[in-house]
């Protein structure tokens, strides 16, 4: 039996569009639509026009008074808090209380979180990583995020930025500086802009011909690199090498943590096929201490695309409770079952 509420409210916000959508417990997206996040510079006017356009399709698919909860994830937001506190993309000035201000705008009990923890979530309930309580999910976007999920639960930490794996250490002497502010970061190797930075690197030190040198260098993004390396171009090939090269040694490392049963990768990147899965496997199983080999799975999202925003931050939703009754809650609950 469905809940007497069936459907969430899925919310995904970034610094360019903010992706919305209503979901129902299978994780089918029956509606969805977006607008643009960084039209109004005042949040009020912005939170106005979110309520406006998604109620529009809640009542198109006649679910006005069906919603269970509104599940949002956004850049440096806090679980606990319901703060956006260093929204460095946003156009209004940080923190915002912004799951309270969209919880008194619905009515509708509200949860939020960052984007991978958001994506973890999704997986979890609705993709690749059903029935599994110990896994890492590693999404390989502009940067690289992650959600660690510990038996069953999403790790948090004491202040709700656990889970930084992107800002991970990879490279302790003469790393490339990263937008965070340190140099070595994971994120500026594994990314797609590492991946773009890499391919600048490697165009400078090496001298043989390559179909991205007649790409000016300052615009060569990932897809060129992967559209050159299945084109058989070796400089191309040899930086998805390097990139899986380091992104294994790191969840080699990450295993030793918290002995995931899987990493989840989603992203751009990781649709890169066995240009980037076989060297980062291989490095992966090189490096990982002996007591984990061959125990640890890596696979790819199950989201499709298109809803993947939205599903990630719907399945959040359904663990919304009214912030004056939840503190400090810990645990992720999968949609209910019919």
């Amino acid at each position: 039996m469905l809940n007497s509420k069936p459907y969430v409210i899925g919310i995904d916000m970034g610094g360019t569009n903010t992706v919305f959508g209503v979901v129902d417990a299978r994780g089918v997206v029956l509606a969805s639509d977006s607008i643009k996040t960084r039209k109004h510079n005042d949040i009020n006017d912005y939170i106005d026009e979110l309520y406006n356009e998604t109620m529009r399709i809640v009542r198109s698919i006649d679910a006005e008074g069906k919603i269970f909860g509104i599940g949002v994830g956004a850049p440096n937001a806090n679980y606990f808090t319901g703060m956006i506190e260093d929204g460095v993309n946003l156009p209004w000035p940080t923190p915002v209380p912004f799951a309270q201000l969209l919880e008194e705008k619905f009515g509708i009990p509200v949860a939020i979180t960052n984007d991978a923890n958001a994506a973890a979530i999704g997986e979890m309930t609705y993709g690749a990583a059903r029935g599994l309580k110990d896994f890492i999910m590693i999404t390989l976007g502009t940067g690289v995020g992650s959600g660690i999920v510990i038996n069953g639960q999403l790790v948090y930490g004491h202040d709700g930025f656990a889970g930084e794996l992107g800002h991970v250490i990879v490279k302790r002497n003469n790393g490339r500086l990263c937008g965070c502010g340190r140099a070595g970061c994971l994120e500026t190797y594994c990314s797609a802009t590492g991946v773009s930075r890499t391919a600048r690197e490697f165009l400078e030190i090496r001298t043989e011909p390559s179909m991205l040198r007649d790409i000016p260098v300052d615009a060569i993004t990932s897809k060129d690199v992967y559209d050159a390396a299945m084109n058989g171009d070796k400089v191309a090939k040899d930086i998805f090498e390097y990139t899986g090269k380091i992104l294994g040694e790191a969840l080699a490392d990450f295993t030793a943590f918290s002995s995931p049963e899987a990493f989840v990768l989603f992203g751009g990147l990781a649709k890169s096929g066995p240009l980037l899965m076989k060297p980062l496997v291989e490095s992966m199983e090189r490096n990982m201490l002996s007591i984990y080999k061959g125990k640890v799975k890596v696979l790819l999202s199950e989201l499709k695309e298109a809803d993947a925003a939205v599903l990630g931050a719907s399945a959040l939703g359904w663990e919304a409770k009214p912030r004056n009754v939840a503190d400090h809650p810990s645990s992720v609950q999968a949609a209910p079952q019919a």
